[in-house]
């Protein structure tokens, strides 16, 4: 049997794996190379991430390219984050072969056009819809310049996800994503493929935790504004601990933290640390402002942690409304919380996600049904 040969291009370096869109592709790698793909992984550098030995394990060779950020980057037909992945030495190096392409996000889709119009094989697997998350950015950004720029990004990218091939193969990592392209975008090559994840192992303790957490990157301004919202909306109207745990968070959600007697702040944790917070928390409240992607810290909660309250936006489309509490607004997720707190994480609730966790992320079958796609 011949050798499967595959590019894949990601608009980032995938490891370390600390992050939702580098963490699917990463141990989509180890799956696909597991089941004897050989891989020529394409990324870009740019900000404090560099080359990885990590990934020669996974893959038959790994090119970096230098991003085009600044002005080098603007363009009059493509949004800012494909034009600044667009390196004339990527698309001579996708030319060296016949291989089929996966790209890694609307951000590596510079060379679309090119490979298609030479009959090459080429799949997009998105991380979100990209015009909304951006249209997000744009709500929850309190810097102007900032927010210029998201609005700018958001209704560009919108017309660029409108103008791609009606039958473009496009894999979407939430339900809600996959429905988007087809009714909003009117595409008719659409699949829904669970995140690739680090196990499928669930690890929940069962019995009682005395807080609740919320964990985060949060100099996301998204995540920053489901903080002050919980702050705000939910723990100023019940008395109970909340730990907020998470990366750089600003000087405002600080002093918001501090402020409050029943709440603590857990600045950069270390992987031991974050891991431990999530395995002993008692409940899990993880809201979000957008409903576009997939929540992974969601999904790091549910195979770690005790229970889960989100909002609508934080589980739809995802799969998991059974495994989760939903509330529809704060008096709802305050009212969840309040119920939950005194009352123990049992056998019933590790039994429901051991049932519906391990359906939807098994690495190795969502392997081999993306290879049944592509070949």
């Amino acid at each position: 049997m011949p050798e499967k040969r595959l590019h894949i291009i990601s608009h980032d370096v995938p490891w370390p794996a600390d992050y939702g869109g580098v963490v699917d592709l990463f141990y989509k790698l180890k799956a696909l190379h597991a089941e004897g793909i050989k891989i020529k992984l394409h990324c870009f550098l740019y900000g404090s991430r560099n080359k990885q030995d990590e990934l020669n394990k996974y893959c038959e060779e790994v090119i970096y390219y230098k991003r085009q950020t600044g002005l080098k980057g603007l363009s009059i037909s493509k949004p800012y984050i494909v034009q600044s992945r667009a390196n004339p030495l990527l698309l001579e190096n996708l030319l060296k072969d016949d291989a089929p392409v996966l790209m890694e996000g609307i951000h590596c889709t510079a060379y679309l056009n090119d490979l298609l119009k030479m009959d090459r094989t080429v799949l997009l697997r998105l991380h979100n819809v990209e015009s909304l998350y951006y249209s997000h950015l744009f709500k929850h950004e309190k810097n102007l310049f900032k927010k210029i720029y998201f609005l700018n990004e958001s209704m560009f990218l919108r017309k660029y996800e409108q103008r791609l091939p009606e039958n473009l193969p496009v894999i979407c990592v939430s339900k809600n994503d996959a429905r988007y392209y087809v009714e909003v975008f009117e595409k008719s090559n659409v699949h829904f493929l669970p995140v690739f994840i680090p196990t499928a192992e669930v690890k929940s303790k069962e019995g009682m935790g005395d807080y609740c957490l919320y964990h985060g990157n949060l100099s996301v301004a998204e995540n920053e504004k489901a903080v002050l919202w919980l702050l705000k909306k939910v723990f100023s109207k019940i008395n109970k601990p909340l730990i907020v745990a998470g990366r750089n968070p600003s000087d405002k959600l600080k002093r918001m933290i501090n402020s409050n007697v029943n709440t603590k702040l857990v600045e950069n944790p270390t992987d031991d640390e974050i891991n431990d917070l999530i395995a002993n928390a008692h409940i899990h409240v993880l809201p979000s402002m957008n409903s576009t992607g997939v929540k992974l810290k969601l999904i790091n909660a549910l195979f770690n942690g005790r229970h889960c309250v989100v909002n609508e936006a934080g589980v739809e489309g995802s799969g998991l409304d059974a495994a989760c509490h939903t509330g529809a607004n704060a008096e709802a997720i305050a009212a969840i919380i309040l119920q939950l707190y005194n009352f123990p994480f049992g056998e019933e609730e590790i039994s429901l996600r051991k049932k519906l966790l391990p359906q939807l992320f098994d690495n190795k079958k969502n392997a081999l049904q993306l290879i049944q796609w592509i070949w």
